[in-house]
């Protein structure tokens, strides 16, 4: 014990490694210095204290006098150059007595060698411990394991011993080990992990879409079935009705024939009644003395009776087993399917839509005879459920590009009408999408004038917006949904939460057939990639997406461009149902055909600036424009010929005296609306036709144009970039009172809706998510062979290029769940669908690519590298990455295009990881590096290897800790960075999809 080191030298020696030394030389000391350099100086060899001055082994602050009988070091020991004294060696070491090697002159198996000059100084033990690149001789040797720091066995066969090892460990089954292994070999795993993988991705490739067709099979033939059965139905309620009308038809000629022969009987008795009796009274003793006729006749009375209680019978016979149930399932009434009797299974949810379907039918062909007083009992019928009716007036609408002051629409004075469809016509450049836009709220990067009233009050008509449709001039749909599931969710999300479901498939059936899509409701729509429905198809989809919501105000954009004349007179037959339960519809048309012109009870004419030139009645149309002179050529679509002389292709006749550029003029004067100021000179030159004709309004060609400087026009740039993403803001923010009267499904239930909708997409992108998966293997493979652990720096280099693959890769995957469906998504938020269901059922979806990607890297990178941290260290720390990375990847794909996106992708990872790694002399990178998520996951991936280095590594783990600024009680802390860091980026997402709106 006299040789052992005190407190106070054993902190000698390690202090040195904080102060740049490496063991190997040590500052002088009392013992060694320039004047007292004793045998125990040497490396491997230790002197004792005086017999008079025992050492206190626990004092840390003096370092005793130890000079006398040096000798070699012990076994088990070091004895370090410059210190007198021995240190223990740790555990997982092997420290020998050395032995001197004559022909090197080293002192082996360590790397000193004798001093010169001293005859009788041999090799003692070991000199020195410190990091393994410093004395990787007391390492125990990889294939072999040191149970004492003095004994040193090789690993058995079916075990392996990595460098450092107090005992051997047993290999996996299925792994070959042979003995002095340092490695298990795990490439049966590994091949095993790839053939499974590839299997499954070639099944999930090949196989995706079959558990989809398969229920939607099951469903087809459901709903074939509740339509064969609900025609069988309604043709034999038919056949009942004809045989009862049959039976009525015979019992009334009976009934008469009696009644005849009764009345001619009692005529011959007393032929002078007749003439004294009025009718009723005639009636009142045909009733008094019906009874005391003959038996024949009494007989024949009772039997016409007796047919009258038998269609009495038969009619309730038929309302009894009639499957309609008129009461309780009709869509007019007021109420719905009754708690326990309403149906649950999807046959019978679709028997009972295919019945009224039919019933409405056979009420339509009923309707067609209807008198006017049926009509109106119709109308006024108190169980029939009307929608709520929306009249929209707007009075001097101006709308005004912002810094431009350019008019997109100039003093536009009207209103649409429940019940009634308008038509928006004019020709390019006239403001007709600007119009609906503006009337629909949708109008951004305008200034707007005049006012704009709902049911005559000076209301938003967003508070309205549950029971508006709107329907864009793109085909703005689900490519990879079907007809029907685009259909459906729509009808989920917007119609009444109280509706039922079998209300709600009611509603969609409906649509369905209205349109003529019966054909391919089990179509997928298609995108630009994959092949799908017709054009003329994806825009009557599109159409009807607004019409399964049921709306009182339905706006529509365009939406016979790219239909035939039967598929346009088919939509607007089915917008003609929708205007007869006094739905209000306006709709922008180019040039329709004649047959479309007649079914328009409205029509708004608008010329180039946005002037209104015509707007009433359609049929009354050519009668005002026959007033100013302009008469419709034979065989000429009347629109047509209207379009034309606006664009100035046709010219009015010189009779008429009436130039295109003054229709607008003649409207205002023709209603009495006041005339803006630059059209005043027109107006009175109208006012007085002798005046001589001037074109050019009284206006100068360069009246109105502000001169100003480059930078004036860069402000003025500037500022109304500002005021239009500030109007935005508060657009996307502002709250509207809703005065609908509409409660739709909350967010949960929508959150439910979406789910259901984004795991039918995912899975028929399955190929792509397959795709995804097979090059993480292939960067798991690669950069598992490449970056194998390096021992020295605990795998550190390997997680690098991780860190970096599977940011890469991940990122650049979520930016799809954002960047190919953002107009639908505006279409969706605008209806007034919930922004945080959208978003949160996206995320969800992709947790479980983030809960799957880090399974299937590991399953390449951890069975090459084989680090000593185990799979679930790994797989947590890489499971944070993911969800980190994904959250990074949302933020770019909402706030950046497609492009931009995918570049932001590709070199964050790779510069954040660069500077997270480089911080070693720069204070500033350092600060920089903590708000770097790659910081944070390296650490994490190095902590979780770095534990399992214990015993003679420890000075090899606190040096390669330090100097990388990591602390081993971190990894908890590392791990909550990551998790913050994908909230945060989450939150920014969903705050930045909610406010900009990009064009």
């Amino acid at each position: 014990m006299q040789r052992v080191c005190t407190a106070a030298e054993a902190i000698f020696y390690f202090d040195a490694f904080f102060k740049g030394s490496n063991g190997n030389t040590l500052k002088p000391n009392r013992n060694c210095n320039l004047t007292s350099w004793v045998s125990g100086c040497e490396p491997g060899w230790a002197c004792r204290t005086p017999s008079n001055e025992p050492a206190d082994l626990e004092n840390s602050q003096v370092i005793p006098s130890r000079t006398n009988a040096c000798q070699p070091c012990c076994e088990g020991f070091f004895c370090p150059r410059g210190l007198t004294c021995m240190i223990p060696c740790p555990l997982g070491s092997h420290c020998p007595v050395a032995k001197l090697n004559d022909q090197t002159g080293i002192c082996e198996p360590y790397s000193y060698q004798l001093p010169p000059g001293k005859q009788n100084h041999t090799c003692g033990g070991a000199n020195v411990w410190a990091d393994i690149r410093s004395s990787g001789e007391v390492f125990c040797s990889a294939g072999s394991y040191c149970p004492t720091t003095v004994q040193k066995e090789p690993c058995s066969k079916g075990h392996y011993c990595r460098t450092g090892s107090t005992s051997e460990k047993r290999c996996f089954k299925l792994t070959s080990c042979n003995s002095s292994t340092s490695t298990q070999d795990l490439h049966a795993y590994g091949i095993m992990l790839i053939v499974a993988t590839v299997t499954l991705l070639l099944i999930i490739y090949n196989c995706s879409d079959q558990v989809l067709t398969t229920r939607e099979r099951r469903l087809a033939k459901a709903r074939e079935a509740a339509a064969r059965s609900a025609r069988e139905t309604a043709k034999a309620r038919k056949r009942w009705i004809a045989a009862k009308n049959a039976a009525k038809k015979h019992a009334s000629e009976l009934q008469s024939h009696i009644s005849q022969k009764f009345s001619f009987k009692k005529s011959t008795k007393d032929p002078e009644e007749l003439k004294i009796l009025d009718r009723t009274r005639f009636e009142e003793d045909e009733d008094l003395y019906a009874p005391v006729y003959t038996s024949a006749s009494s007989e024949s009375l009772s039997s016409s009776a007796a047919s009258k209680g038998q269609m009495h019978e038969i009619e309730d016979d038929i309302e009894k087993h009639d499957i309609f149930d008129v009461s309780s399932h009709d869509r007019k009434s007021k109420g719905h399917t009754t708690k326990g009797k309403q149906p649950h299974t999807n046959s019978q949810i679709f028997k009972y839509a295919y019945a009224e379907l039919e019933k409405e039918k056979a009420k339509q062909e009923e309707n067609k005879n209807l008198t006017f007083s049926g009509v109106v009992s119709m109308a006024t019928n108190p169980e029939t459920r009307k929608r709520p009716l929306i009249e929209v007036s707007f009075k001097d609408l101006t709308l005004t590009l912002k810094g431009k002051d350019k008019h997109l629409l100039r003093c536009v004075t009207g209103k649409i009408k429940p019940g009634r469809i308008t038509a928006v016509m004019g020709p390019s450049g006239a403001g007709k999408t600007t119009f609906i836009s503006a009337l629909a709220g949708k109008a951004m990067g305008c200034k707007m004038t005049g006012l704009i009233l709902i049911n005559g009050k000076n209301e938003s008509i967003r508070s309205y917006r549950k029971i508006i449709g709107y329907v864009p001039q793109d085909d703005i749909v689900h490519g990879n949904l079907t007809v029907e599931e685009n259909l459906w969710f729509n009808a989920k999300c917007r119609l009444p939460a109280h509706l039922s479901k079998p209300d709600k498939v009611l509603v969609v059936e409906r649509v369905i057939e209205a349109l003529g899509l019966q054909m391919v409701r089990d179509s997928l729509v298609g995108t630009v990639e994959k092949r799908g429905i017709s054009g003329g198809q994806r825009k009557r989809v599109n159409v009807g997406l607004e019409m399964v919501m049921e709306p009182s105000l339905l706006i529509l954009d365009e939406p016979t461009s790219g239909l035939d004349s039967a598929s346009s007179l088919q939509l607007l037959r089915a917008l003609r149902h929708e205007a007869l339960e006094g739905v209000n519809i306006c709709m922008v048309l180019h040039q329709p055909s004649y047959s479309l012109f007649q079914m328009f009870d409205d029509l708004v004419l608008l010329a180039k600036g946005g002037f209104t030139v015509y707007h009433g009645s359609a049929k009354k149309a050519e009668q005002y424009f026959a007033g100013l002179g302009i008469h419709v050529p034979d065989r000429v679509n009347p629109p047509d010929h209207f379009i034309d002389i606006l664009e100035g292709i046709v010219k009015p006749s010189q009779s008429s005296g009436v130039n295109y550029k003054e229709l607008p003029v003649r409207w205002m004067l023709h209603n009495g609306y006041p005339v803006p100021p630059e059209l005043q000179q027109t107006a009175a030159r109208i006012s007085m036709p002798s005046a001589s004709p001037d074109l050019s309004d009284g206006i100068s060609p360069h009246a109105g144009i502000d001169e100003r400087s480059f930078a004036g026009e860069l402000w003025q740039d500037v500022r109304t970039t500002v005021e239009i993403h500030r109007d935005t803001i508060r657009h996307n923010f502002l709250k509207f009172k809703d005065l609908s009267s509409r409660r739709t499904p909350g967010v949960l239930w929508q959150y439910r809706y979406f789910l259901g909708r984004l795991g039918k997409q995912r899975m028929r992108e399955a190929k792509v998510q397959a795709t995804d998966y097979l090059i993480l293997l292939l960067a798991g493979a690669c950069l598992g062979t490449i970056g194998k652990t390096g021992e020295e720096n605990f795998g550190a280099i390997g997680y690098t290029y991780t860190i970096i693959a599977v940011s890469l890769l991940c990122k650049i995957a979520a930016l799809r769940s954002f960047s190919l469906d953002k107009l639908q998504y505006l279409r969706e938020r605008a209806s007034g669908m919930s922004s945080l269901a959208y978003f949160l059922a996206k995320d969800t979806i992709d947790h479980f690519n983030t809960v799957i990607k880090p399974l299937v890297y590991l399953s390449m990178f951890f069975f090459f590298t084989n680090p000593r941290s185990s799979f679930a260290e790994n797989y947590v720390v890489l499971l944070c990455l993911v969800y980190c990375v994904t959250g990074i990847g949302y933020a770019f794909a909402i706030f950046f295009h497609p492009g931009s996106a995918q570049l932001w992708s590709v070199l964050v990872p790779v510069v954040l990881t660069l500077v997270a790694t480089r911080t070693q002399d720069n204070e500033v990178l350092k600060k920089i590096s903590n708000l770097c998520y790659p910081k944070w996951a390296l650490e994490a991936f190095v902590i979780a290897n770095a534990e399992k280095y214990y015993g003679v590594w420890l000075i090899t783990r606190c040096g390669a800790l330090m100097k990388s600024d990591y602390n081993l009680h971190e990894w908890t802390l590392c791990i909550g960075i990551l998790i913050l860091t994908g909230i945060i980026s989450r939150l920014i997402a969903f705050f930045g999809m909610i406010t900009f709106r990009k064009k």
